[in-house]
């Protein structure tokens, strides 16, 4: 079947399969020829005003720096999307926990495994979730995984590296300080891009020309409040068909509706 061709949020023409789905991936300037097919970061947000020590920025090895997000969820165990890890060997990724800046601090580990969902096979929507082994623990706090994820209305938070701006001309580059935007959950109804209600949380944000965007992909979404926050989803696609991250809501996985396969393969 002929694969429609559709631009992403950084303006690249890209052939979608079945899925036509936007992924919140980023493709750092000096990424290698492994590089995942990643696009998003966060628009129309501001530098993280708390320490989140579960923050993730997972990276190539070779130099390609920051391509998606995860989060700590164990001390030698990360979640991220499974678009991050689809197609990627242990040795090629690095992980750093623990810092605002994903060039320094915290703590710079090796990785010696990657767990895809079995049920995600990237041309259709659902189960983008993946798990990163650590090559040894590390000392950062992880955060727990919420007993469930809410209801439209309820206010949540999103991190990551993502890019900041629409125009890719004014923000060529990825930003290296985290960055940080209050969202909310909304009804179904309104994400697109194949959303499964049952599986995945649709979510918009108060702030106008707002939203995850390339780079931010498999970065945590939140719920609670500065020093209590617990761990609902995981970045995963854009929830509408505009061109422009700003605009419209985006698609998160629903992590506590995965709880399960975490628990028993994140041993």
């Amino acid at each position: 079947m002929t694969r429609p061709t559709r631009r992403t949020r950084d303006g690249r023409a890209v052939l979608l399969g079945v899925l036509g789905a936007i992924t919140l991936a980023a493709a750092p300037v000096a990424a290698s020829a492994a590089q995942p097919d990643m696009e998003p970061m966060i628009v129309g947000g501001h530098d993280a005003t708390e320490q989140y020590p579960f923050m993730v920025s997972l990276q190539l090895t070779d130099g390609g720096g920051h391509f998606c997000g995860g989060s700590l969820i164990r001390p030698d165990w990360v979640v991220t999307a499974a678009h991050c890890a689809a197609g990627q060997q242990p040795g090629d990724v690095q992980a750093r926990v623990g810092s605002a800046d994903n060039t320094t601090g915290g703590t710079l580990a090796g990785v010696s495994e990657l767990v895809v969902h079995p049920g995600y096979d990237g041309e259709n929507p659902g189960n983008d979730v993946a798990l990163v082994k650590l090559d040894r623990a590390v000392e950062q706090q992880p955060i727990a995984l919420a007993a469930g994820s809410g209801a439209p209305g309820d206010a949540t938070r999103i991190i990551g590296w993502g890019v900041t701006c629409d125009d890719r001309e004014q923000c060529p580059e990825l930003p290296t300080q985290l960055q940080e935007l209050d969202t909310e959950l909304v009804p179904g109804d309104r994400c697109g891009n194949g959303f499964d209600d049952a599986t995945e949380l649709c979510t918009d944000s108060p702030t106008e020309g707002a939203q995850g965007c390339n780079g931010d992909s498999g970065g945590p979404q939140l719920t609670g409040e500065p020093g209590r926050w617990e761990l609902i989803g995981a970045t995963s696609r854009d929830g509408d068909e505009s061109p422009l991250c700003g605009t419209g809501t985006g698609i998160w996985t629903d992590l506590t509706a995965h709880a399960e396969w975490i628990e028993q393969n994140a041993v």
